[in-house]
């Protein structure tokens, strides 16, 4: 499997991002329209009827604020899941929807917790984590594009300010290292110049047979055969409109006509310029 054949676009990479983002909106609406309140269907921490929440509430969204900051990075993250992660995405999201609402329902405050965030955390962690320890360089340069453009969530996860979940965000940091750790995920082969392989042995290269001791080049060596491009006839280059000095043919001088000396010495790249001045009949000038 190469570079080409892995990272390459799906339709998931738009339609499941749009698809969270139209969902949470539209419960959104559907809230203001009918005028109710879904919070109860918040995870509560705790209790049987809390547990319905490990799955209804990454939609339910407290305040127009809250949808809108949820938003953004719930599509930017999914995307680059469904991208880079393709065959263990739905995994990664499943699974993070559960398990971190399930830390969640295990170490929350009494209260209803609810929004996109706990979800929002498993992605960045997941992408971090899994970019460093697999060690691809595509990978790790999405980890770290990751932290810095939300590195500043770490802060989140403690409990600096009143009425934010920060027990779904440690949740879901907590759930994102974790998937990190246990989900394995293929990664293409990366080429390899023949100097790289670990049986390559520099004394039976021909090429570097070209240098001697002192680094220095040596066009013709004896004993080591050439290839065809070595053997190939060098390509003599004539300027634009020159015949080839194979087909240049020396013309005897006729009595009356001008011409080329059988004397003369011609070559292909010599230009020959002859300029004709015509004068009609009543013209005061000519070119």
């Amino acid at each position: 499997m190469t570079e080409d054949t892995h990272y390459r676009y799906t339709n998931a990479v738009v339609l499941v991002p749009l698809a969270f983002l139209l969902g949470i909106w539209l419960v959104y609406y559907t809230e203001l329209r009918l005028g109710i309140n879904l919070n109860t269907w918040g995870i509560y921490p705790r209790t049987l009827k809390g547990l319905r929440g490990l799955l209804t509430s990454p939609g339910i969204h407290g305040s127009l604020e809250h949808l809108y900051n949820n938003s953004i990075p719930l599509v930017v993250l999914t995307a680059a899941l469904f991208y880079f992660y393709r065959d263990i995405a739905w995994k990664t999201l499943i699974l993070g929807i559960l398990l971190s609402g399930l830390i969640t329902w295990f170490i929350g405050r009494p209260s209803y917790h609810i929004g996109a965030s706990g979800l929002i955390y498993v992605l960045a962690s997941f992408i971090f984590f899994k970019g460093i320890f697999t060690k691809y360089y595509r990978l790790v340069a999405l980890s770290l594009v990751v932290v810095f453009v939300y590195g500043s969530m770490l802060w989140y996860i403690f409990p600096v300010l009143d009425g934010i979940s920060w027990e779904g965000h440690l949740g879901g940091f907590l759930t994102g290292l974790i998937l990190a750790l246990f989900l394995k995920t293929p990664l293409p082969k990366l080429s390899k110049y023949p100097w790289e392989s670990e049986e390559y042995e520099e004394d039976a290269d021909p090429f570097m047979k070209h240098f001697d001791a002192d680094g220095n080049f040596i066009e013709n060596i004896p004993g080591v055969e050439t290839g065809p491009a070595d053997q190939a006839p060098k390509q003599l280059y004539r300027p634009t409109g020159s015949p080839p000095s194979d087909q240049i043919q020396r013309q005897p001088s006729e009595p009356g006509k001008p011409g080329l000396s059988n004397q003369t010495n011609t070559r292909a790249s010599d230009k020959i310029q002859i300029r004709y001045h015509y004068k009609k009949k009543g013209d005061s000038s000519a070119d």
